[in-house]
């Protein structure tokens, strides 16, 4: 049996559907990640697994129990919001301290459960901080610690690390993952920054409009999206107008000249006709054997790697080379292009695509 499970979790505000029919099951001291844009319903399912939105439809159940038969307070979670919620006039040691307080937890117990949370957390040094004093890794910490303290059942993070800037997001993701496998709490992040879902989790469930795209672990959810959607919200993607036709038990996909040959399943069950091609930029190289042909008309370096925009006759590309420090084809210059095809996704194409 699943830890924690949604079953058909539907929310809707007149005629307007924010959650339509979400089942997910959450394995115990698994890391999950909603992901998706603005809208799509990331927020609405968190707040109904805490109790702060209740469900139009469908159920939750943690171990077999009715979750939404209990009240929010005794759900046994811990939540920290984007603004950290910390209270100003309380210092790093009494924040962390309140939901022990709440509880009726005794006062050795607390002082043993905050020391190790700070210190779990690096802040046992800071524990008579105020949180004006404090930067916002440091409050972030502080939220963490606050949630994690009161040993919840699942911990809830609702976009945490957005307020921090890139550096700092980077390293606490890195703490964030170190914190969680250490406890081995169930987790359940909500996040529009696809870097950080594939960074933190297990799995990710990758969300449009209220509906779930894919559900899977970030690897196969980068190689092998499940839709166009997914391919290019989970990265960088060219899609490529293509012409699939059937040639016995194989298709043939046609790019412009070039014809690529790839079993049936590969296609994704795209049927002969009018298809998207979805190729990863740092999938494409450069040949000097037959290919698509193009000139790269910008380059720009990055440190790590190079990114060229090619132009060629069915669009332009973009290429991510990574930089191995021998020279790069300059702009102007003409190239030849390549990939190999079990690097090709296929979805079909619609109506609103040339």
């Amino acid at each position: 049996m699943a830890f924690l499970v949604l079953d058909r979790l539907t929310k809707t505000y007149g005629a307007t559907t924010a959650l339509d029919a979400l089942s997910l099951s959450v394995e115990q001291g698994e890391f999950v990640s909603l992901l998706g844009p603005s809208g799509c319903g990331k927020t609405t399912t968190l707040q109904m697994v805490a109790g702060f939105v209740e469900p139009s439809a469908g159920a939750v159940t943690l171990e077999g129990r009715d979750l939404l038969a209990v009240k929010p307070s005794k759900r046994g979670l811990g939540i920290v919001f984007q603004s950290y919620a910390l209270f100003p006039h309380m210092t790093a040691k009494e924040n962390v301290a309140f939901g022990l307080e709440m509880q009726g937890v005794t006062r050795r117990e607390r002082e043993r459960r905050i020391g190790e949370l700070l210190d779990l957390v690096g802040l046992a040094a800071f524990a008579e901080r105020y949180p004006r004093k404090m930067s916002g890794g440091q409050q972030q910490r502080v939220a963490l610690a606050r949630a994690l303290v009161i040993k919840p059942r699942i911990l809830l993070l609702d976009e945490p690390l957005s307020n921090l800037d890139a550096k700092l997001r980077e390293e606490m993701q890195i703490e964030l993952r170190q914190i969680q496998r250490t406890l081995g709490t169930t987790t359940i992040l909500v996040t529009h920054d696809q870097s950080e879902a594939m960074a933190l989790s297990d799995r990710i469930v990758i969300m449009n409009k209220g509906r779930v795209e894919q559900i899977a672990r970030p690897d196969e959810a980068y190689e092998r999206p499940a839709s166009a959607f997914v391919a290019n919200f989970l990265g960088k993607t060219n899609a490529l107008p293509a012409i699939v036709r059937s040639e016995g038990r194989r298709l043939a996909v046609a790019i412009g000249e070039m014809v690529w040959l790839m079993e049936a399943p590969a296609a994704n069950g795209v049927a002969p006709g009018p298809a998207i091609v979805m190729v990863r930029p740092e999938k494409i190289a450069f040949t000097s054997a037959a290919g698509l042909t193009g000139v790269v008309r910008n380059r720009v370096f990055q440190g790590s790697q190079w990114s060229l925009q090619v132009e060629t006759a069915i669009g332009n590309l973009t290429v991510i080379r990574q930089n191995s420090g021998d020279a790069m084809a300059p702009e102007g210059a003409p190239v030849t292009l390549t990939w190999r095809v079990e690097d090709m996704r296929i979805a079909p194409r619609e109506a609103s695509q040339p």
